[in-house]
């Protein structure tokens, strides 16, 4: 059930007793599974209201909830470097479940096209996301969330790909493409690792060119670390990508994945058909025919590209070593191993990042009416992203009237209202 910004505002006054709210403030959008606004109490201070629309998301939403009670302690100690939503408090929906209400965190969604190569934002963003996969795995499983080992991901991404055959619209090239890479073993010999399995611009905030805050973790599983950057090789200026990469490997402690970024170009082409199935499982036409078209155009872009897999390593020379045996018939280099192999290229269109203007003005300070952070949310029953557009960084249902709205206190709250909700259009891969 999709309500008004002041009927999530009145939803917030009952979460929270005795928060005098007086206005609705930016963020305020809806997915296919929640929806969101922020509110502004007479004391300055903005809160984020987030309520789930069907049974589904309100299941998730409270597997989020104890996963961000587990957490607290691990930002608390510095564990994490950046900050996550605390809950306040909770108001019963007449429909069955519960909206959140929580206090918006410090700073603005990620603006991709910031993201320059060396250090600076883009290797924070890097040494961010491998915070959260440094972290202790038993963290995510006692709050009840699924845990994937390498083999039962794989086994559950190849059953998406034949799911996605069925429907007849994946082109064949593509399919090949696919199968190959999921029946190579050599890409999945990983270590499961907390994943945050939805990240986007709007769920990462930024604050003085550091990651200060993580949004939307209703899909934290354990499972593939590339997960987690899959969104940014199909979407962030390919110029950067080496420095993210180059931050993230550095902060593991496992040290490189050298299969990482052929699976995570893996799950950003697999988007692609995720989209295309949340289509056939709705029955949204529009849906289909868009990712069907998106899958065409990625078909004729990766037509001529290698194979997403791990290359062979060849033997090449190596004149610093030599081989002084008596049995050495000349003084011959010894060979030694070296992988030819090569990150992979982002797919989709990804431009270098143009010369940006002043830093905006990034901080959360009382009542100045601006957007502090937001999140967004579980997709389908899939554990792997959401079920919204691939690609799509801006919230799918976003109210271009996010205008301020009166709340004056002393007269009644405004009863619930409801809004049709309107399925907007991926932005493409």
């Amino acid at each position: 059930m999709v309500r008004s910004a002041l009927a999530l505002a009145a939803l917030a006054t009952t979460a929270v007793p005795g928060l005098d709210v007086v206005a609705t403030r930016p963020p305020q959008h809806t997915t296919s599974d929640f929806q969101t606004t922020g509110v502004l109490d007479a004391g300055g201070r903005h809160w984020v209201v987030r309520a789930p629309l069907h049974a589904a998301a309100g299941a998730a939403l409270e597997g989020e909830v104890a996963l961000l009670e587990n957490l607290a302690g691990v930002v608390d100690d510095g564990r994490l470097p950046f900050d996550l939503p605390r809950p306040a408090g909770f108001a019963a929906l007449p429909e069955g479940g519960r909206a959140m209400v929580y206090r918006a965190l410090v700073g603005r969604p990620l603006d991709l096209e910031r993201l320059r190569p060396g250090p600076g934002l883009s290797a924070e963003l890097g040494r961010a996301i491998a915070a959260f996969h440094e972290m202790d795995a038993s963290v995510v499983a006692d709050s009840g969330l699924p845990v994937y080992d390498a083999e039962s991901y794989r086994k559950r991404c190849l059953a998406e790909v034949d799911e996605a055959a069925r429907t007849g619209h994946v082109p064949s090239s593509l399919l090949n493409r696919w199968e190959h890479a999921l029946e190579d073993v050599t890409l999945w010999r990983f270590r499961p690792v907390p994943v945050h399995g939805d990240l986007a611009p709007d769920h990462v905030l930024v604050n003085d060119e550091r990651v200060s805050a993580l949004l939307s973790l209703s899909e934290v599983h354990v499972g593939d670390p590339a997960e987690d950057l899959a969104w940014l090789m199909a979407s962030a200026p390919e110029a950067s990508l080496d420095s993210i990469e180059e931050a993230y490997s550095l902060a593991r402690t496992e040290g490189a994945d050298a299969t990482l970024l052929d699976r995570a170009l893996l799950v950003s082409e697999l988007a692609l058909a995720r989209w295309l199935l949340h289509g056939v499982r709705t029955g949204e036409q529009p849906v289909i025919e868009d990712a069907a078209a998106m899958l065409r155009t990625l078909a004729a872009e990766v037509e001529d590209s290698p194979d997403i897999a791990a290359r062979e390593p060849v033997v090449v020379p190596d004149y610093t070593s030599w081989d002084d045996s008596e049995d050495a018939d000349e003084d011959v280099p010894a060979p030694t191993e070296t992988s030819a192999a090569e990150p992979a290229a982002a797919v989709g269109d990804v431009h270098e990042a143009e010369d940006a203007g002043p830093e905006p003005d990034v901080g959360a300070e009382p009542g100045d009416g601006d957007a502090v952070g937001d999140e967004e949310a579980l997709g389908d029953e899939d554990a792997f992203g959401d079920a919204d557009a691939p690609g799509d960084e801006e919230p799918r249902h976003a109210d271009p009237a996010a205008v301020t709205e009166e709340l004056h206190l002393g007269q009644d709250l405004p009863d619930f209202l409801v809004e049709d909700e309107e399925q907007d259009r991926p932005t493409g891969h």
